[in-house]
């Protein structure tokens, strides 16, 4: 985030929020918010779709009409966790009375700030139903250690409800009610709202039940860094904890968004929420009803964004798309002839602005799919058909000292396969000089040079020929490929800082 002293966390059951910046989940010891499912059995009363009203003085606006129609259909989630969160508390109440007097308030207040609000090992979230048969959506770190689940509903009843299936990396969830039944449900929008539009946004709030915010969207796309697949709402209607998996809906009354995130000094609103897109809502709560879980589409690659550093060292004269850093073997990619330094720039047909819209893309298909990827190789456009696969069950190296160096980049290195850990191809780095600007683009020790300006490499001296061999073609920037225990990725220095 662009605030140096901000910091994201999770408002979880037993985690204290930061004081510094941050963007914090919703949970309240015990409260969250939901989204919803676009499900109409044929049965059901859903609530009518509604318009701002105009209340008896002229040119007075209110909410009070939408609010009527959809507060109904939000309910209340309280989770029984599976273990309480003072089980992993680092000081039990005997633990404090063996600590000097001078110091046991300390220790109490850091205790008493990884504990739940509500001390019975309950955490406390929003939700709201998506059809009358009693499907309601909340976020994943609402229930994802529940040991069992009710809601509240509007009208004051408990119910009892199952978790039916959970997404992690969308932070969506699905939940029966396995009581009762014709309960009031809302819809899920088909059109995204523009930045700008009125939303009122309905929750839990610090477990007070029924509270309704508005205001505005503020962005959209965003990205909060929590998974690949971030593409948030930015509202600036007032979100606290307890409000998560709750919905923010548009003026009609259908839900635009899940609220699941707060960007905040200490845990309070200050007008910076997030909302996961009703249309992704759609998507896996379709398959968290059907499957229980998130079957996404795999293409076998690791990709990265695209720079303008990047795409000048690769001869491109644009920076959209997404790199592949590398296509696993056996992979789908590896199938279809994709490699790395390939940069995708569109799938069946429709542009690729980034590493994130690829993902999301390809996330968003089943496995079997078939699809046309359109991508550039050594600056030409090229297509291939891939049909995905399914994502895989959730690689090192290490590097010791050697005698040849690389002065032209800063680096000590030596052959990957005279160096323990370092594997069988490429160049070890031994060590980097901080000022240079290889250590300025993220090299470090331990890395494995495999390939430079395009070229794979086995030596330093092969490194060094590489160097000199793109200083004559003119490349305004030198791309490195370098494998790491996190992956492969490229790394573009600009020639004229090369030594």
């Amino acid at each position: 985030m662009s605030d140096q002293n901000s910091v994201r966390t999770r408002a979880r059951a037993g985690r204290a929020l930061a004081s510094v910046a941050a963007v914090a989940f919703l949970v309240t010891g015990g409260v969250g918010t939901a989204a919803l499912r676009s499900s109409t059995p044929a049965f059901a009363q859903s609530t009518s779709p509604a318009s701002p009203a105009v209340n008896d003085n002229p040119g007075a606006f209110s909410f009070a009409d939408v609010i009527g129609k959809v507060k109904p259909s939000v309910v209340a989630v309280r989770v029984r966790l599976e273990s309480t969160a003072s089980d992993n508390l680092p000081f039990s109440s005997r633990d404090l009375d063996q600590i000097p007097p001078q110091l046991r308030n300390l220790f109490r207040f850091f205790d008493e700030n990884r504990r739940p609000q509500s001390h019975s090992g309950q955490v406390l979230g929003s939700g709201f139903f998506i059809s009358a048969d009693g499907y309601v959506v909340t976020n994943n770190h609402v229930v994802e250690h529940a040991g069992s689940v009710q809601v509240t509903t509007d009208d004051g009843r408990t119910l009892p409800a199952k978790v039916i299936g959970t997404d992690p990396k969308t932070d969506l969830a699905l939940l029966k009610v396995t009581e009762g039944g014709n309960f009031p449900f809302v819809h899920l929008a088909t059109s995204e709202p523009r930045v700008g539009d009125w939303v009122v946004a309905i929750g839990n709030p610090f477990g007070l039940g029924g509270t309704v915010t508005a205001g505005i969207v503020s962005a959209r796309g965003r990205d909060i860094g929590e998974s690949q697949y971030d593409d948030f709402l930015q509202i600036d209607a007032p979100i606290n904890k307890g409000n998560s998996g709750g919905p923010t809906f548009n003026l009609a009354g259908e839900v635009v968004g899940v609220n699941t995130a707060i960007y905040s000094p200490s845990g309070g609103s200050v007008g910076l929420a997030f909302a996961i897109p009703s249309d992704t809502v759609q998507s896996i709560v379709a398959q968290l009803e059907k499957d229980g879980k998130v079957i996404r589409g795999y293409l076998g690659v690791q990709i990265q964004p695209l720079t303008k550093d990047l795409a000048e060292g690769l001869g491109l004269s644009s920076d959209k798309g997404a790199l592949i850093d590398r296509a696993e073997d056996g992979t789908p990619a590896a199938d279809a002839g994709l490699k790395a330094g390939d940069v995708i720039t569109a799938v069946n047909g429709e542009a690729i602005a980034n590493a994130r819209e690829l993902s999301r893309k390809i996330a968003a298909l089943t496995p079997g799919t078939s699809v046309q990827l359109t991508y550039l190789r050594q600056g030409r456009a090229q297509t291939s058909n891939v049909r995905l696969g399914s994502v895989p069950d959730e690689k090192t190296a290490s590097a010791q000292t050697q005698p040849e160096s690389g002065p032209q980049l800063g680096l000590r290195l030596a052959p990957a396969s005279s160096v323990p850990g370092a594997g069988d191809e490429g160049v070890a780095v031994l060590n980097v000089d901080p000022s240079s600007a290889a250590a300025a683009k993220g090299v470090q020790e331990g890395d494995v040079i495999l390939e430079v300006a395009g070229q794979a490499v086995a030596t330093p001296a092969d490194v060094r020929a590489d160097v000199q061999r793109a200083r004559k073609e003119g490349k305004k920037a030198l791309l490195l490929r370098i494998k790491n225990k996190d992956g492969t990725r490229f790394v573009a220095i600009g020639m004229a800082a090369i030594g």
